[in-house]
């Protein structure tokens, strides 16, 4: 009920069922509760303007949370932290709470991944055993069968050890074909688990900079140009003052491009071929590459959100990779769409390279390449010559 208030902005209701929540979480005595309500109160008292009573609250919470190691908890407290001393003009100590609670974020994430891979490796080597065990049977049973079979004609002995012997070999090559798919899927589900949390995180740090750093910029901005007019400066002074308004402003611009390229809202408001379009528009505008960007077939197409995000990273990673590495004055983006296949290809006239360190490449862009292709189940193919610049085809059946 407080989360439901807290979402429809009545924090004097969110208020009174926190206050409910905390009387209850003494009776049962369970400290998790204790520190959950604490901060909901903390929180509500926060946008009902009662500093005081949001820090009081707070730091019992914070006592609570602390001393029982309660992770989630600790996480919701530090964000609530942040935004409480930023109301205070503590802004050093806003943004050291802020990190904490993406610290602990990061850490419950790697703890999630963790457990998740744990779990399928203990699956795979179940089913390995138990794999192990039918292939001891059918041996037992061919000793058996071999036994009873020497009683038979030489020629009936030989037609049926070589019956079984076939038999055996297609029963092995299948096994062994299963535990390579077995081990493909256990990889597949690992990276969509991380790719699915760098998303997410990605996400959330991109809303977390632009609703909350951003809004406290664009609150000082304000805050300097009110004071602008009550003030008598020297000429000197005006000038100091005016150069630090277009650091101000030079500040929300680089926030708001971070915060864009961590999860493009035209991405998720628009679709793919609006995000890609507007991504190109800025590499062109900022001169560094000339790219032309074009799509075919996208116009009645509704990628699914982890589709479209996963789409969009290649073709970006690839970009990036112009950027640092292929010294090239143009390239070109072409993403189509004819039935169900998705072809992609990204072309630039640089210095190009040899195809061949890809396989011994263990760059951090080119094994994200390789994972969101994988995971797509898609086709990934390279072509280059040293001066000839670089093309990628990718394909996806969608």
């Amino acid at each position: 009920m407080a989360n439901t208030y807290a979402n429809r902005k009545e924090f004097k209701e969110m208020l009174r069922v926190s206050e409910t929540s905390y009387s209850l979480s003494k009776e049962l005595q369970s400290n998790q509760m204790l520190a959950s309500s604490l901060c909901n109160i903390a929180y509500a008292s926060y946008f009902n303007r009662d500093n005081t009573e949001a820090k009081k609250h707070i730091a019992e919470a914070l006592e609570i949370a602390s001393r029982d190691s309660l992770k989630d908890e600790l996480k919701n407290i530090y964000s609530v932290l942040s935004y409480i001393y930023a109301r205070d003009g503590d802004l050093n100590a806003s943004i050291w709470a802020k990190k904490k609670g993406d610290s602990i974020q990061e850490t419950l994430l790697n703890e999630q991944v963790i457990k998740t891979t744990s779990e399928l490796e203990r699956k795979y080597e179940s089913e390995k055993k138990d794999k192990q065990i039918f292939l001891q049977q059918v041996q037992i049973q061919k000793r058996t069968f071999l036994n009873y079979s020497l009683l038979g004609s030489t020629i009936t002995l030989i037609v049926i050890f070589l019956l079984f012997y076939l038999n055996y070999e297609h029963k092995r090559k299948l096994q062994g074909q299963l535990i390579k798919e077995l081990e493909k899927e256990r990889q597949l589900t690992a990276v969509e688990a991380v790719l699915k949390g760098e998303e997410q995180e990605r996400s959330r740090l991109a809303k977390d900079l632009h609703d909350g750093l951003g809004g406290m910029l664009s609150g000082i901005k304000f805050s300097f140009q009110t004071m602008k007019g009550n003030l008598v400066m020297t000429p000197q002074n005006q000038q100091t003052f005016e150069r630090s308004m277009d650091m101000l402003d030079s500040s929300i611009q680089e926030m708001r491009r971070v915060a864009h390229n961590m999860m493009p809202e035209s991405l998720v408001r628009f679709g793919l071929e609006t995000a890609l379009k507007d991504y190109c528009n800025d590499i062109n505008s900022s001169g560094a590459l000339q790219i032309s960007c074009q799509s075919f077939g996208l116009e009645s197409v509704d990628f699914e959100q982890t589709v479209a995000i996963n789409i969009y990273r290649v073709i970006q990673e690839l970009i990036n990779n112009i950027l640092k590495h292929a010294s090239a004055k143009t390239a070109i983006v072409q993403v189509t769409k004819y039935d169900s296949l998705l072809a992609i290809t990204v072309e630039d006239d640089g210095k190009g390279f040899d195809p061949a360190i890809l396989d011994q490449s263990k760059g951090r862009g080119w094994i994200n390449i390789r994972n969101r292709v994988d995971f797509l189940k898609g086709k990934l193919d390279f072509n280059s010559q040293s001066g000839n610049g670089t093309s990628v085809q990718i394909e996806f059946d969608i």
